[in-house]
């Protein structure tokens, strides 16, 4: 299970913590999916989105906190369950993208196509144009993040590849578009691979983006100086919804 900020999400705590903010759980078409929405969510309204991919082992309750600290007014937040029953404890359930220490492209495959018919269906039920969407992700859920989101540039105004590289780089360079300038935040703490991390920040610098790309003191988590980084970053390039009255 991966922690943020020290602790471990529930959903009720999510609720607790977050008082107007709610959420609510989904048996998608292809995935299961935990949605925060915002304070006073008025259904009318066209939200920007945020789609959140959680690590090896985790669930779709292990982000879904960090929406109270990027905006608790002026986003939808969705949080899918990764495909994949993993055990990660006697008695303890929890869920991967790809099966850990595995080469299983196939399997990667089909979690990757569960993902494009997710994020197919939740922009479509939240009505989000294309471009109005971030896709972030920690951890295995970052690896997704660089795969999918890089080479479906019209749907997601930028990416956030927390605690994550590029396995593949010679795979990947074969599915970047022909115009490269997607936004791409990239945090990763200094006691966790960092080499890892500098040598995808190399890859896409070569490949022509220009990631903003931040190192920490750290190991391999989200904390209070990611989010301090993050936040502005994302209101910059997908702002949240402003609301009159």
């Amino acid at each position: 299970m991966e922690t943020y900020f020290g602790w471990k999400v529930e959903g009720s705590r999510m609720e607790s913590q977050t008082q107007r903010m709610h959420t609510d759980a989904t048996h998608g078409k292809d995935l299961i999916y935990l949605t925060v929405y915002p304070e006073e969510y008025d259904p009318d309204l066209q939200y920007p989105l945020v789609i959140m991919l959680h690590g090896l082992g985790a669930s779709m309750y292990d982000l879904a906190d960090l929406a109270r600290l990027i905006d608790t007014r002026g986003y939808v937040y969705v949080c899918p369950n990764a495909p994949v029953p993993v055990q990660i404890a006697q008695n303890v359930l929890g869920f991967a993208w790809n099966m850990p220490g595995k080469d299983d492209p196939e399997g990667a495959l089909r979690s990757e196509q569960k993902l494009d018919g997710f994020c197919q269906e939740v922009m479509e039920k939240y009505r989000v144009p294309p471009g109005q969407a971030v896709l972030l992700g920690f951890s295995q859920g970052g690896g997704l993040t660089y795969r999918y989101g890089l080479s479906h540039p019209n749907l997601f105004a930028g990416l956030a590849a927390l605690s994550c590289s590029i396995r593949d780089p010679d795979e990947m360079r074969q599915r970047l578009p022909a115009e490269r300038r997607q936004p791409i935040f990239v945090a990763h703490g200094l006691q966790d691979n960092i080499e890892r991390a500098r040598a995808s920040r190399e890859f896409l610098e070569s490949e022509g983006y220009t990631p903003k790309y931040m190192e920490y003191n750290m190991g391999h988590e989200i904390n209070q100086d990611v989010m301090n980084d993050l936040v502005p970053w994302m209101r910059l390039i997908l702002p949240p919804l402003q609301r009159t009255g």
